[in-house]
């Protein structure tokens, strides 16, 4: 045989084989991560929910979901152990990434306009003005705009979706 023929068969066995060693690689890191639990820390199962560990056994881990209610899971039913921070920041909304320095995002835009008017000051004086938008109510119509209107419509006849009458 010649090397021709034998090279997509190499190919072929050199990929399955890097294939499975990426597989293995991420299998022992999800058992080393798995190792690691310890009662107290953040975990999230393969199903979305997020407890507490409780209890690390051999093959289960005992988890407390909440007052009162504490759940036995086998240890490969963990998806990810959190860190405390994480964790804190998923189930309890605390933020502990504030001392960063990071610019913070205010919640009005008042801050961002660059006038050292107050809030207050602005939000009056918006009220003054109103903002024309092209659209005006019925109420504001003129007069002679309605009768023009009716005129329309009586010159083009009104369109229907080919209703019973029209059989």
């Amino acid at each position: 045989m010649s090397l021709v023929t034998l090279l997509p068969f190499i190919v072929l066995i050199g990929a399955m084989f890097l294939m499975t060693r990426s597989a293995k690689k991420k299998q022992q890191q999800a058992v080393d991560m798995r190792n690691q639990m310890q009662p107290g820390s953040g975990v999230r199962t393969i199903g979305g929910m997020y407890a507490t560990v409780k209890e690390v056994n051999e093959d289960t881990v005992l988890l407390d979901a909440g007052p009162g209610v504490e759940l036995l899971f086998a240890k490969n039913a963990i998806g990810a152990v959190l860190t405390d921070d994480e964790y804190n920041r998923i189930v309890h909304g605390v933020e502990h990434d504030l001392k960063s320095g990071a610019d913070i995002v205010p919640d009005d835009a008042s801050s961002l306009t660059g006038t050292d008017e107050p809030a207050a000051d602005t939000a009056a004086a918006s009220d003054d003005k109103a903002v024309d938008l092209g659209k005006k109510d019925a109420a504001e119509k003129p007069a002679d705009a309605a009768p023009a209107a009716e005129a329309k419509t009586d010159e083009q006849p009104e369109k229907t979706d080919g209703g019973s009458e029209a059989k």
